[in-house]
């Protein structure tokens, strides 16, 4: 089998641990029984041996598949990974949908989305990711008594992504050191307000309120201190005409979604002005992980 995952981007802005989207840059993976067991990696993780001997997706794949089918068996893996690591654009999320909806899979169970959402909740304790991974599109989120409920929009081939990629990397759990343990009631009221109003503009193609909508208190600027040049990001990429640009994740990545007619441009501008990060334009995933018989 053949499985593809999506990059993801979350928070978007306001939507803390609770929204996100899905973005056309795939991490695709080949599995195949065998004899004896091997993994060998193409792209991003190439350079990292300690991926071949402790590999997230293949030890998740293997407590799935063996919970699922009874029984332990040998595979082969060949990763080619395009999903950036520890960028803010949700590769351990890939990992982990992947791995559950690849087990599903060999097992031989049907791999229903819900089922691969909730059960990657064991492994990511935040929908905001592995939503947009399952399902692709828009995504808000919620967890209730153990499960998520997630509503879904598909993004219109109207917009599109430019992703300005730092090569820095910047780790989930030290950047949440750098929030409060306590947050103002205005703080409150303003990331409960923009969430909501963004999860509507989203929903109504209010392309032209996504700024607005996607202003935060809580935790973005916070963040963007780790790494101050992404201030400057946000500034020029919101001058040179992008609807909305905000911190992909935890970051470093920054998400900025334009109209599709001025993507080029306004990778042009942000390329010329930070010619030491990956700056890429990237159409919306509307479908999430994507299964093929080999």
């Amino acid at each position: 089998m053949k499985i593809y995952i999506p990059a993801t981007s979350a928070n978007l802005g306001p939507g803390f641990d609770a929204l996100g989207l899905s973005l056309s840059l795939h991490n695709r993976v080949s599995i195949t029984p065998s004899s004896l067991g091997s993994i060998s990696i193409k792209g991003e993780g190439a350079d990292r041996p300690r991926l071949k001997t402790h590999n997230p997706f293949v030890s998740i794949f293997h407590e799935v598949y063996t919970q699922m089918s009874g029984r332990k068996r040998s595979f082969r893996f060949e990763f080619e990974n395009k999903i950036p690591l520890s960028r803010g654009l949700g590769s351990s999320s890939a990992v982990i949908v992947g791995a559950i909806a690849s087990a599903y899979h060999m097992a031989g169970m049907r791999v229903e989305k819900e089922n691969v959402l909730n059960r990657a909740l064991e492994y990511e304790s935040h929908p905001d990711n592995i939503a947009p991974a399952v399902h692709g599109g828009f995504t808000t989120s919620i967890v209730h008594e153990g499960k998520v409920y997630t509503q879904k929009k598909s993004l219109p081939e109207s917009i599109k992504a430019v992703l300005v990629i730092p090569d820095r990397p910047m780790s989930t759990a030290k950047s949440r050191t750098q929030l409060p343990k306590h947050y103002s009631m205005k703080e409150c009221v303003n990331n409960l307000s923009h969430a909501a109003f963004l999860s509507a503009t989203f929903l109504n193609e209010q392309w032209d309120l996504l700024h607005l909508a996607s202003l935060d208190m809580m935790h973005e600027e916070r963040r963007m201190r780790q790494l101050p040049e992404l201030f400057r990001v946000r500034k020029m990429a919101l001058e040179a005409g992008a609807l909305m640009s905000t911190l992909s994740g935890s970051g470093s990545t920054f998400l900025n979604i334009v109209r599709t007619e001025e993507a080029e441009g306004v990778k042009a501008v942000l390329k010329k002005a930070f010619p030491e990060y990956r700056v890429d334009t990237c159409a919306f995933d509307n479908e999430g992980f994507t299964i093929e018989n080999s």
